[in-house]
C-alpha cells in the first residue's frame, strides 16, 4: 500500500472551468463525466492507505480459494459487457472470464473486474481493509496536495498521445472502432503505465474503481440521506473503454447500484493508520 498523506483538498471543478471544457471544440468531443463535480468543495483528509494498484484476478483468487466466495455476478448468471458497441448482460460473465464464457480467462496480473460493490466490500473486510471514499480517492489522485491538475500525471489530459503514455483509455471512434494504439484493447497488467508522484498506479483508464461514497449531489454534503433500492455507489478513475467522455479526469463521477458487475469495473482497498 501506498501512505497517502492529509491536508485540504479542494473536491471536483470549477464551475466556469467546466463550461470552458465542455465548449472547447478544439480539444474534441465534450466530456461528461464531470457533470456532476461542481461546485467543488474544500475537504480536509487524514492521513491514509491505499492499495498502489486495483485488486488483480489472483489477488481475488486468493480470496474466493480462501472463503469459498460467491460473486453476485455468479449468483445472478449475468454480467455487463460492451459488445459491438451495446452494453449487454451477457450469461456466464464473470470474474473469471469478463466478457463471457466464449471469451479469454482474466490474466492474473489485470484488475480483477465484473465484481459488484458488495463484493469489494466483501473483499476489503477480508483483507483487513476497506474501500475509499470518493473524497481520500480524489486526493490520492491529485498527489494528497491541493492542486489543480486533470489527471495524476504531469502535462497534458486531453491529447490522445498523452493518454497513450500514461493511461489505459480507448483511442479510436468510441463505441466501434478501438485502435488499441496503447497496447491494450481491454484490461492491461497493474502498473503498466507507471506510477504516480505517490506510487500509485492506474489512477487513471484501466478500470472504474468503487468507493465506498453513495452518489449525491456536491450540494448535499452534510445532510441526511437514505439510500433507496436505486440509490448507487460512485466510482472513480475512468476505464479502457474511455474516450473522449473525461472518465479519466481525477475529478470524474461514475455510479453504479451495489449489486452491478461490469467488465470495466474494479477496485483498491484503503487503510487506516491505525488499523
Amino acid at each position: 500500500m501506498a501512505h497517502v498523506p492529509g491536508g485540504q483538498t479542494k473536491i471536483g471543478i470549477e464551475s466556469e472551468r467546466w463550461k470552458r471544457l465542455r465548449s472547447n471544440r478544439e480539444t474534441g468531443p465534450r466530456p461528461l463525466f464531470g457533470q456532476d463535480a461542481h461546485p467543488p468543495f474544500v475537504a480536509d483528509v487524514d492521513p491514509f492507505f491505499l492499495d498502489v494498484h486495483p485488486v488483480t484476478v489472483a489477488q481475488f483468487r486468493d480470496f474466493v480459494e480462501a472463503t469459498g466466495y460467491t460473486t453476485q455476478a455468479e449468483q445472478f448468471g449475468n454480467g455487463g459487457v460492451l459488445r459491438n458497441g451495446e452494453w449487454r448482460l451477457i450469461d456466464g460473465a464473470t470474474w473469471r472470464r469478463p466478457r463471457g464464457p466464449s471469451q479469454p480467462a482474466a490474466p492474473d496480473d489485470h484488475p480483477v473486474t465484473q465484481v459488484s460493490w458488495n463484493d469489494a466490500q466483501d473483499y476489503c473486510e477480508w483483507a483487513g481493509k476497506r474501500l475509499p471514499t470518493e473524497v481520500e480517492w480524489e486526493h490520492a489522485a491529485r498527489a494528497g496536495q491541493d492542486q489543480r491538475r486533470m489527471c495524476p500525471w504531469d502535462g497534458s489530459c486531453r491529447s490522445q498521445s498523452a493518454r497513450v503514455q500514461h493511461a489505459n483509455t480507448w483511442q479510436g471512434s468510441y463505441p466501434t472502432q478501438n485502435t488499441a494504439a496503447d497496447g491494450y484493447k481491454y484490461t492491461s497488467p497493474v502498473g503498466a503505465f507507471g506510477s504516480t508522484r505517490l506510487g500509485l498506479q492506474d489512477m487513471s483508464g484501466n478500470v472504474w474503481e468503487w468507493t465506498a461514497s453513495w452518489k449525491r449531489p456536491y450540494e448535499e454534503r452534510g445532510t441526511d440521506f437514505q439510500p433507496s433500492s436505486q440509490s448507487k455507489r460512485v466510482m472513480r478513475g475512468g476505464s479502457f473503454i474511455c474516450s473522449e467522455c473525461g472518465g479519466y479526469f481525477v475529478f470524474a463521477r461514475s455510479a453504479s447500484t451495489p449489486q452491478t458487475s461490469l467488465f470495466h469495473g474494479g477496485f483498491r482497498c484503503a487503510k487506516d493508520p491505525s488499523s
